[in-house]
């Protein structure tokens, strides 16, 4: 089984000058995107919740969300984030890739433009 790795600017809001890439590992079973707390702070982006977490063998975590402007190659858009502590790894999550127009592919490891339906 392969990883897959992106890398992911992150931003306060669109119009934001500074900004920020980092490597993320894309991980089709979380909903949110994890981003080092720091980063999010230097950019300036406040936390606006603290939300409870359970990871995948069972522990319950708690982390503070926030909202940020994530860009990947041409696709942008505002998702929220997770304010990442010490140990915690960046995922990308399901919910940004949404936000972007992005689908995971799990068989060729690979995002491919989510199909826009309207119905």
């Amino acid at each position: 089984m392969g990883l897959t790795y992106v890398t992911l600017r992150l931003r306060k809001h669109e119009e934001s000058e500074d900004s920020i890439e980092a490597q993320f590992l894309v991980d089709s079973g979380a909903a949110y995107t994890v981003a080092p707390a720091e980063i999010l702070r230097n950019l300036g982006i406040r936390p606006r919740e603290t939300r409870s977490f359970i990871l995948a063998n069972g522990e319950k975590i708690s982390r503070q969300v926030g909202n940020a402007y994530l860009e990947l190659g041409e696709n942008a858009g505002y998702s929220k984030v997770i304010f990442g502590e010490e140990g915690d790894s960046n995922l990308l999550g399901v919910v940004t890739l949404e936000a972007l127009g992005l689908i995971f592919d799990p068989i060729k490891r690979e995002l491919k433009p989510l199909p826009m339906l309207l119905m």
